[in-house]
């Protein structure tokens, strides 16, 4: 208690009007919208950590899909093919950052079954070797990835594609080959018989209706190459993929080009990037607008405290004193309702996983139907960077919601206030 009465007076001041007043209805009704801001601005702060947080877990789920089919970096050569593709290989673990390499082919075929066409991409792999660059082999929900073996024209199929050819393992499919094969007939396309071995489910829909693996030999001699058409590489940190194919592109011998995962999906990554930030500006609308109303809940309190201002500034209290006691009320407002907001919206988004079923459970619906989002809980990622910024931002508008009130409590003139008194 002694210290609280060592505060400066616009610190007792201001604390005390920002508690319910009981003198009177008008003091109960200033105290109350006070209390509507200070929760508009919680739930404000609260909102726009939940929606973040639930947008980084998408980006983060559908990034660790992509990732789980595609390597960190592709080195590929001008030409088409990487004939000495293990020294590339050694040359590029001299980096630190490179933890695994792996060759591959890659082309596009058509692939038919019955009366069933699909457009596919074929990607030729070394078994043992894939591991190290991607976690296919650990995304089999059928068959087995072993099962890819030299000479036999085995195949892997994603689980959306071998739905929409009705494939099944041990299930033949033919295989179209983008260039033909001259004949005195003309030219007639190539078509290879391939045995459905394993199926795989990566849970991203472009990988999982669109890609099929077999082994690299076999795809050498379906594309009709000598050598694979390049080199995959997988390092520690995947953020730092840009940086570490600058410094191979430095380090590398050869007329090499490097492709990250980044600059493979950059439209949907720059699109999800602007979605994010669109959605922050519109939920920091929400809190602005909260935060705003601390504007009328202080006009209406200087207006009714016109006496007490007076009283105050007869007393000796400065214009400046007059100020800090009215920006002292909105700040603490602001404060507490950005607290709050913190601590809702972290526990919100720390328990979704938990929060989202028990909602759905209650109400009887599905807000993920895992057929049409391939996931059924909804992910969240708490980030330290996104809960500072907002926090800010909400004591920043309080802040600036206090300037015009407390202007106007400092220019009462004590002499017009106690006219009527």
């Amino acid at each position: 208690m002694k210290s609280v009465k060592n505060l400066p007076f616009e610190w007792l001041v201001g604390l005390r009007y920002t508690r319910a007043g009981r003198r009177s209805g008008r003091n109960s009704f200033i105290s109350f919208i006070s209390l509507i801001s200070m929760a508009g601005i919680a739930l404000g702060v609260a909102a726009l950590i939940v929606v973040l947080s639930v947008m980084n877990g998408f980006q983060k789920e559908v990034r660790d899909r992509m990732l789980s089919v595609l390597a960190h970096i592709e080195v590929f050569d001008a030409s088409g093919a990487l004939p000495d593709w293990r020294a590339t290989a050694l040359e590029a673990q001299k980096n630190p950052a490179v933890q695994g390499t792996a060759p591959y082919v890659d082309g596009q075929a058509m692939i038919v079954r019955d009366e069933v066409m699909r457009g596919v991409v074929l990607r030729g792999v070394l078994p043992q070797e894939e591991p190290k660059v991607s976690d296919v082999a650990n995304k089999i929900k059928a068959g087995k990835w072993s099962d890819l073996r030299p000479g036999e024209f085995n195949i892997v199929l994603g689980a959306a594609l071998a739905a929409g050819l009705h494939a099944n393992l041990g299930d033949k499919v033919m295989l179209a080959a983008p260039q033909g094969q001259m004949t005195p007939a003309g030219v007639v396309p190539r078509l290879k018989a391939f045995t459905v071995v394993a199926i795989f489910e990566a849970g991203h829909y472009e990988f999982d209706s669109g890609i099929a693996f077999m082994h690299i030999d076999d795809a050498e001699k379906f594309f009709r190459l000598s050598a694979p058409s390049g080199l995959r590489l997988r390092i520690q940190d995947m953020l730092q993929a840009p940086q570490v194919a600058r410094e191979l592109s430095r380090t590398l011998s050869g007329d090499l080009y490097l492709r990250d995962w980044p600059q493979q999906n950059k439209v949907y990554f720059t699109a999800v990037k602007t979605e994010k930030t669109m959605m922050t500006i519109i939920l920091t609308l929400i809190i602005a607008v909260a935060a705003f109303n601390l504007v009328s809940t202080l006009v209406m309190t200087v207006t009714d405290k016109q006496a007490d201002i007076a009283i105050l500034r007869t007393l000796g209290a400065s214009p400046l004193s007059i100020m800090k006691i009215f920006v002292i009320q909105g700040a603490t407002v602001g404060l507490l309702g950005t607290a709050i907001g913190v601590g809702l919206g972290v526990l919100v988004s720390l328990n979704i996983d938990v929060i989202v079923p028990a909602i759905e459970q209650v109400l009887g619906v599905q807000f993920l139907p895992k057929e049409v989002y391939f996931i059924n809980a909804l992910p969240s990622d708490l980030r330290a960077g996104d809960v500072f910024p907002i926090a800010g931002i909400a004591v920043v508008l309080a802040l600036l919601a206090t300037i015009y009130p407390s202007w106007r409590a400092a220019r009462v003139k004590p002499a017009e206030a106690l006219r009527y008194e």
